[in-house]
């Protein structure tokens, strides 16, 4: 039997929210298979077998656990620590990428979607195993399995034979597979949240009888914000709690317990968490601190709370938070130690600081900023964005997500998650952690260039996020999305009663890649037929100091009337003997009929934008007004457009690619030689310059003999990584002379390190880009496309996207590039071929896919010409996966 692969072990949810852990069986598991296989009814027993089976017995149970893990697979999925479900595959021992299936699921459990969920990650397992169709037998009475086959998303083909059914279907992760198990993982996160936000019951164990303590703070926030279902004080040395019967122990309180909220030492809190399981809690709150954040030892306290939470299949916040809150009328949950109760509305948030949380909280209160579901996740250990953000992506009281983020769990599964759940509520990220110090040591250009923070940002524009640098940037943000529509494009009119200010707006707004157009004759005409001579009708509209609320009234109608006008910033400032409250009121008059444009205020008073104008997000000073517009008409231009698609290569050799990876693997990794990589470029379509690898010089002038001069001499060896820095490098060698001259040079400067020579074709012409990938232990596989040549870090004039990109974010990588301008034509110079240029970095992207051994690879410099494009130079660098250790976070 091979060794047991643990990375295989994962926590999946369930249709009620509930959470299984699934994990590879062990041979260790013959008595659990017995005891599973006792409590199956008949019916399961002949479903599954074909027959009847009145005992497993022992020596079956034994054979069932020995598996190879390869030709043989089997997972068990477990709940509260009992086995509940088995799956399996045998592979075919002639067609070798096929495998037939078998799933069995504890009859008391049948209907909770385990025998999905458990397919979902076998078929994942099988595509690593090389394994591309399952196949299955099911008896004709059998319809809840053939529902499971039916509705997985996978092309399901089925025929009857005997009253058998032979089930057959690929197992490739196609879009429409994706889209199914999106929406059932979706699901199944709403439904574990809702024992947090629509409880009818809580417990606040910890609440002490003293209002300076937090767990008393948390009862009373609770009591006075009229929660709408019970509360339980839970202390062991107080009878009374707030004039409310307390008890010992959870286990004490007679009622049945949703949610709890744990305030005790961070020692007792898995004493409590033991407590809150045996009694059915669902879900459970850590406010207390002293875990991950302060070590080992709190790390290895907050890994036990994680283990006991997975095994009963309930889930947690925190630890270390300052609580949740949901101001929805019918629940009015106000679980937290704040001071401060935001008003109800419709913006979601989470932070990953308390602190900040407390912040937070007291600024949406000024601002006004309604509040629908407030999370304070701390820690993270269970309960994470992910989690919360497929919660509120079907809470129909939530229209904008914002997050406070300080890192990552799963980045890749959290840009996945989020680019379907933006295409329909705008989500705002401000993330923290942004600087260089955190970037590894790297070989490569593409591993230098690849800063954590250039990677999020790559993530947060795939996935449609709008990022923000900071807390007050956010709320900018929110506060428009939350009160305005967006915009149908990059036009802004602009209005003010002050050249100054106008002409700032106008600035900030181009600066920002928004546009003020030239405004229609027929608004012209209108606005000059009430403003006075001395303004300005142009973009921006100076209506100068005189201008009146009826102005305001009815300059703002005629502007979001224009046609070339798609959204409109209002700027005020309030001259002497002027009614303010009148002049909010005719804007908030004027908007009434916008006809769906974005209208943003600037009342640039030391008092604030009056009352009135609530419906109107307002800013002191018009660069952050036109800076919130600018991210907003960013974000509605993505959800726009289509989502793009993985482009099909059907002329990729893939398992030539795989072969000639696996055979460096096999003499342990490391840089591949010159004539490896141009067989795995060609592998995959890539073009590359016409090139020999040679040990002698005369070698090196029979291969310039037989390309052709002038040519390039290039060094390698396993210590050459930039060529350039070395003087490795001679170009347009036009004779042989010139090559012995140049061959010479090199030996004696380079030395023992100069293992071999490339004689290669000059490419004349052509732009310089970089194409690169690297494999990120955070973000996992990256692309880079960059302006190119031996300045490339120099200039860090490049862009990231994490694998694998489609055709948009291809294209998106391009136009980001300011090296891509001379591509088109820069200062009378002919145009590139950027269709060849995307087609490389499409099959750059696919050959990490096939290969995701590559960790570090550098084509560079990429030749991009009139017609066509060619690698010229590159680096690739391989190594096994490193199989990373079991996790108990949840897995989507």
């Amino acid at each position: 039997m091979s060794d047991y692969p643990a990375h295989y072990e994962s926590d999946i949810l369930l249709r009620d929210g509930s959470s299984l852990h699934l994990r590879p069986i062990k041979p260790d598991d013959v008595q659990a298979l017995l005891e599973f296989h006792n409590r199956l009814s008949p019916r399961s027993v002949y479903f599954r077998y074909f027959s009847p089976l009145p005992e497993l017995g022992e020596e079956r149970a034994k054979a069932l656990v020995r598996v190879d893990y390869n030709d043989t697979f089997a997972l068990v999925g477990e709940l509260a620590g009992r086995l509940v479900g088995v799956a399996r595959y045998y592979r075919d021992e002639k067609t070798r990428d096929h495998a037939e299936v078998a799933f069995l699921i504890e009859d008391a459990l049948q209907g909770r979607g385990i025998a999905t969920r458990m397919l979902d990650r076998l078929a994942e397992i099988a595509r690593d195993k090389n394994i591309s169709t399952f196949e299955a037998y099911v008896l004709g009475d059998n319809r809840k399995m053939m529902d499971v086959f039916m509705h997985t998303g996978f092309e399901v083909e089925r025929r009857l034979d005997g009253g058998v059914f032979q089930v057959t279907f690929p197992i490739t992760s196609t879009p429409a597979y994706e889209e199914q198990a999106a929406l059932r993982s979706q699901s199944a996160a709403r439904a574990s949240m809702k024992a947090f936000f629509e409880p009818r019951s809580i417990a606040v164990i910890g609440a002490g009888r003293k209002r300076t303590g937090i767990g008393a703070k948390v009862f009373h926030n609770l009591v006075s914000g009229g929660f709408q279902g019970v509360v339980y004080p839970v202390n062991e040395r107080a009878r009374v709690v707030g004039s409310v019967t307390a008890y010992p122990r959870v286990t004490d309180i007679p009622g049945e317990v949703d949610l709890a909220f744990v305030v005790v030492p961070a020692e007792e809190v898995a004493g409590v968490v033991d407590d809150c399981i045996k009694k059915g809690v669902r879900g459970i709150v850590v406010i207390t601190a002293g875990f991950s954040e302060v070590g080992a030892e709190g790390r290895a306290r907050e890994a036990v709370l994680l283990e006991k939470v997975r095994d009963a299949g309930v889930r947690m916040i925190g630890p270390n938070c300052m609580g949740i809150i949901n101001t929805d009328p019918e629940v009015a949950l106000n679980g937290t130690f704040a001071p401060v109760y935001p008003p109800q509305g419709r913006v979601a948030m989470s932070t990953q600081s308390g602190a900040l949380g407390l912040v937070i909280l007291d600024y949406a209160s000024q601002l006004n900023l309604g509040i629908s579901t407030f999370v304070s996740v701390g820690n993270k250990a269970d309960v994470s964005s992910n989690d919360l953000i497929q919660y509120w992506a079907e809470d129909p009281r939530t229209d904008v997500i914002l997050l406070y983020l300080e890192s990552f769990g799963n980045p890749r599964k959290f840009g996945r998650i989020a680019k379907r759940i933006a295409r329909t509520k705008p989500i705002v990220v401000v993330k923290a952690g942004r600087s260089q110090a955190g970037a590894r040591a790297a070989s490569s250009h593409t591993g230098a260039l690849a800063s954590t923070d250039a990677v999020a940002g790559a993530l947060f524009r795939q996935a449609g996020i709008i990022r923000t640098d900071t807390l007050e940037e956010l709320f900018d943000v929110a506060n428009l999305l939350a009160h305005q529509p967006v915009p149908a494009g990059r036009c802004v009119a602009v209005l003010t009663n002050a050249g100054g200010p106008g002409i700032l707006a106008a600035d900030a707004c181009e600066a920002h890649g928004l546009e003020l157009p030239m405004l229609t004759d027929e608004t012209v005409t209108e606005l000059r037929s009430f403003l006075p001579a001395t303004a300005s009708v142009a973009n921006p509209v100076d209506m100068i100091a005189s201008a009146t609320a009826q102005d305001y009234l009815m300059a703002t109608r005629a502007l979001l009337a224009d046609e070339r006008v798609d959204s409109l910033i209002v700027i005020y400032i309030p001259p002497l003997l002027t009614d303010i409250e009148a002049v909010a009121a005719a804007i908030v008059e004027g908007v009434k009929q916008s006809g769906g444009k974005p209208v943003l205020a600037n009342f640039m008073s030391a008092k604030g934008a009056p009352k009135i104008l609530r419906s109107i997000p307002s800013y002191v000073f018009p660069e952050a007004a036109a800076s919130a517009l600018a991210k907003v008409t960013k974000y509605a231009e993505w959800r726009g457009r289509p989502s793009g698609i993985v482009p099909a290569l059907d002329d990729i050799r893939a398992d030539d690619a795989k072969g000639i990876i696996e055979r460096a693997l096999a003499r342990g990794g490391g840089w591949l030689s010159p004539v490896e990589i141009g067989e795995l470029f060609t592998a995959v379509g890539i073009p590359v310059a016409k090139s020999r690898f040679v040990s002698t010089l005369d070698d090196a002038l029979s291969a310039a003999a037989e390309i052709g001069f002038p040519v390039a001499l290039k060094a390698t060896g396993p210590a050459i990584v930039h060529k350039t820095d070395i003087g490795g490098v001679a170009l347009n060698l036009a004779d042989e002379t010139a090559l012995r001259r140049a061959h010479n040079d090199m030996i004696s400067r380079i030395g023992a390190d100069l293992t071999g020579v490339i004689v290669q074709e000059m490419v004349a012409g052509g732009v310089e880009v970089v194409v690169g990938a690297t494999l990120d232990r955070t973000f996992g596989p990256l692309v880079l496309y960059g302006s190119g040549g031996i300045l490339v870090e120099l200039l860090n004039d490049v862009a990231f996207r994490i694998n694998p990109l489609t055709d948009l974010d291809v294209r998106d990588m391009m136009n980001e590039v300011k090296g891509t301008a001379l591509l088109r034509g820069y200062r009378g110079s002919n145009a590139a071929d950027e269709d060849a240029l995307a087609d490389i970095i499409a099959r750059v992207s696919a050959l990490i896919e096939i290969c995701p051994q590559i960790h570090e690879m550098d084509a560079n410099p990429v030749k991009v010409l009139e017609k066509g494009a060619i690698v010229v130079d590159a680096r690739i660098r391989v190594d096994r996966l490193a199989e990373l250790p079991p996790s108990r976070r949840i897995a989507y």
